[in-house]
């Protein structure tokens, strides 16, 4: 059986830092979404705007490339991230702890529904054919930053940064293939909408612009509702004060669903 995603909305709104660090897509029965770390150690110089800008885009080429043989959302990190170490070589040696991070999260359609795979804090939400909305998600990525003060903080993140993916911190999509087998997996049943969001997005939920996942799905299914959420979240955040991230949704549904 052929299993392959229909698009129903892609959405991306830069951030205040003006270089997108976000990147998704979709090919046969695979869809990923990436949100690439903010640079906070020395920078390595890869060739992009910014270092995570480079491996946003890396991945998304990675997986666009990957095989349809359907061997499971956490063997497609796997092989993604190898890709990933071995252009990394010829690029800056064995520089792992500098080397840029992202939260990913893959889906994948099989004979059961869709196998989730997430690194970090890209939020998936998924309406199944019985009419439940699931939420995925591995873990927030600053959920151990305690600090409030700036300086104090900046040193945190920076020490987080140093430490992840090593054993009991934070897995993250870089460049160590590893990575994947502490990725969290979830399979679900068929899918009738996917939508899936990089933290950016999720702040509507965080801000009460939406009520919940359900609601969120229900405001994103579509480009122009998707559209008109973002600008909502936007204008929002700039009467608060808040820092915007970059933002990026794509809904999907599997190719034989009916248009909503």
């Amino acid at each position: 059986m052929t299993f392959a995603w229909d698009i129903r909305a892609r959405v991306q709104f830069e951030g205040d830092a003006h270089v997108i660090e976000d990147s998704c897509g979709f090919n046969g029965p695979n869809a990923w979404i990436i949100d690439g770390a903010t640079t906070l150690l020395e920078p390595l110089g890869l060739p992009a705007a910014s270092n995570p800008q480079w491996l946003a885009h890396e991945l998304t080429a990675v997986l666009a490339k990957a095989p349809h043989d359907r061997h499971g959302a956490r063997a497609l990190i796997t092989g993604a991230l190898a890709a990933i170490d071995a252009t990394a070589a010829a690029l800056v040696g064995d520089e792992h702890v500098r080397f840029p991070s992202a939260a990913l999260s893959v889906a994948q359609l099989n004979d059961y529904g869709v196998e989730i795979a997430s690194l970090a804090d890209c939020t998936v939400v998924v309406r199944t054919s019985d009419g439940a909305t699931h939420l995925v998600r591995a873990e927030l990525a600053d959920a151990g930053i305690s600090a409030v003060e700036p300086v104090e903080r900046l040193a945190q993140l920076k020490l987080d940064r140093e430490l992840r993916n090593t054993p009991g911190r934070l897995w993250v999509a870089r460049r160590e293939a590893e990575a994947a087998d502490h990725a969290h997996v979830v399979q679900l049943g068929a899918p009738e909408l996917m939508v899936m969001a990089t933290d950016g997005a999720w702040r509507a939920v965080d801000l009460g612009l939406v009520a919940g996942p359900a609601e969120f799905l229900a405001r994103t299914s579509n480009t122009a509702d998707a559209l008109g959420l973002l600008h909502e979240l936007r204008v929002h955040q700039g009467r608060i004060g808040e820092v915007a991230d970059d933002a990026t949704i794509l809904a999907l549904a599997p190719n034989s669903a009916p248009r909503l």
